[in-house]
């Protein structure tokens, strides 16, 4: 208050104690009943409070690290871990979990922990349950499993703090743990609290709400009530709480309610972005010509595309990668991005090789799960699509649907969902997230091809197309749309896998691979 009188501001509202800390969902309906009115209604924006940052100069001893890639738990057991080293520290003792190896995302899983000093228990507990709380220092990296475990991959994390009792000799943590764990311990507090700086200038130059409520239990039906105030298509803007499982209750919860998510809570300087003129290109690339022969046809996808950040400043990254466009390779962006980030999209689209084909990113213009969407809302979304797609010259996406009841795989596009696309949108082909690579279907006349994930690096990724087409004879083309970890792979990498692909592989660009698709199911008809 003294603050702001010392630069001449008035207070309009004095909010200190207003509200309860521990009760979020009273905080949110007094914000939707009293500001939801005064704000925009075109925009609903996700963004945290604040944020963790890594503090510098942090020494790790490291305890114990798998050396090989588990991915099925079968090294799973309680292993004791002596922090006795770490006893000299004032702070506690800080106890982190990573993935030993970070390009094929199966990290450290944890499903209990106990620590004790001098023999005598000082914590106990599950992951998940309200007795971690106390002694989880930084889990938003992590994520929860369906054993009750949690979860960290690729450069995720998650750290456990705990003080022993004054006079302690000896402390020892007995954990439960499998997989490609990297355990390692320090005394020294690893990362401090901030304001979550990103994207705000953009949510306030709107005049959006912005929320953070995880989507399950009270605060997911205080989202779902949210949506419900805004017209189908308006985009949530940022991210969900919890991450990994916020991700699939929230990008479903939206797509119920006909609202695309827009991956933006990192996104920099959005204003400026938005505000800068570019000539974005509406030409669809014009498409090599091919032969059909019975042969091994791969398309390779880096995915991402939906995510504005990473079209802002990682994928820009791997793009200045001198082995990019030695190999055919397929880049999914945001459309979007011709009205958020115009000079970015002009960027790749000019800097594109012949070998580059830029694809929509997840699902189309916003991240969403088109087979939840309501029948009447559908048509609203492909339509927003089409007018995206046709200002950006793409016409081949890479999309996301719910997963199945069993929570183990995807739910193939149906003809509601598929027609509505050819309908509304130029798209002539549709890789639909997958990962098994056994689906190939055309409802509605359109391609529809799931994707084959192998898990690591190019000799054990071509290690694992090998063994998908084990089965295959050579009597006809065969299919394969290969997915791309953004966050661990470069086109160096995908450089490396061409050279070690030979014959009966031959790797294209989509649109490519989408005609000759095409072309032979003409053939078989």
């Amino acid at each position: 208050m003294d603050r702001a009188r010392d630069h001449g501001l008035a207070t309009v509202a004095d909010l200190r104690g207003r509200f309860d800390a521990d009760d979020v969902l009273a905080t949110y309906r007094w914000q939707l009943d009293h500001l939801f009115p005064r704000c925009t209604h075109t925009l609903v924006a996700g963004l945290p409070p604040t944020r963790t940052v890594r503090a510098d100069g942090v020494q790790w001893r490291e305890l114990a690290r798998e050396a090989e890639r588990v991915r099925d738990s079968s090294n799973r057991q309680v292993r004791t871990f002596d922090l006795s080293a770490e006893l000299t520290g004032e702070d506690g003792v800080y106890l982190r979990f990573q993935d030993s190896y970070g390009d094929d995302g199966w990290g450290a899983s944890v499903g209990s922990v106990a620590v004790k000093a001098d023999g005598q228990v000082v914590a106990s507990f599950t992951p998940g349950t309200d007795a971690e709380t106390p002694f989880l220092f930084d889990g938003v990296n992590s994520s929860m499993g369906g054993d009750a475990n949690r979860f960290c991959d690729g450069g995720g994390y998650f750290i456990y703090r705990f003080t022993a009792p004054a006079g302690t000799r000896e402390l020892v943590a007995e954990v439960d743990v499998w997989n490609q764990y990297l355990v390692t311990a320090t005394t020294t507090a690893p990362t401090r609290i901030e304001p979550f700086p990103y994207f705000r200038d953009y949510a306030v130059a709107s005049r959006a709400m912005v929320v953070w409520l995880p989507p399950s239990g009270g605060t997911g039906e205080l989202l779902d009530e949210i949506f419900s105030r805004v017209e189908p298509t308006t985009p949530y803007a940022g991210w969900f709480s919890n991450d990994v499982a916020g991700e699939w209750g929230g990008v479903d919860r939206a797509s119920q309610h006909g609202i695309e998510v827009v991956p933006a809570d990192f996104y920099m300087n959005g204003t400026v972005h938005a505000g800068v003129p570019a000539k974005v290109s509406a030409e669809i690339r014009p498409r090599r010509k091919s032969t059909l022969r019975n042969r091994v046809y791969l398309t390779l996808t880096f995915g991402e595309g939906d995510n504005v950040q990473y079209c802002q400043r990682h994928m820009r990254d791997i793009w200045d990668d001198p082995k990019r466009g030695a190999v055919p390779v397929n880049w999914t962006v945001s459309p979007l991005l011709a009205d958020i980030g115009p000079a970015l999209l002009a960027y790749y689209q000019k800097s594109a090789t012949g070998n580059d084909l830029l694809i929509a990113g997840p699902s189309g213009a916003g991240y969403t799960y088109a087979g939840s969407w309501p029948e009447k809302a559908l048509d609203a979304y492909t339509a927003l699509t089409g007018r995206f797609l046709r200002r950006t010259g793409l016409d081949l996406v890479y999309a996301y649907n719910p997963r199945n009841a069993a929570g183990d795989g995807w739910v193939p596009f149906d003809e509601r969902v598929v027609r509505s696309y050819r309908d509304h949108t130029q798209v002539r082909g549709i890789i639909q997230s997958w990962e098994t690579g056994d689906l190939q279907i055309r409802p509605a006349g359109l391609p529809v091809i799931g994707n084959f994930f192998p898990q690591g690096k190019a000799a054990e990724y071509r290690d694992g197309l090998l063994k998908h087409i084990k089965d295959w004879d050579g009597g006809s083309p065969l299919f394969i749309a290969g997915a791309v970890n953004a966050w661990s792979w470069t086109p160096s990498d995908v450089a490396e896998l061409g050279e070690l692909l030979g014959d009966p592989f031959e790797i294209v660009r989509g649109d490519v691979f989408f005609d000759l698709l095409n072309r032979a199911g003409s053939r078989e008809d």
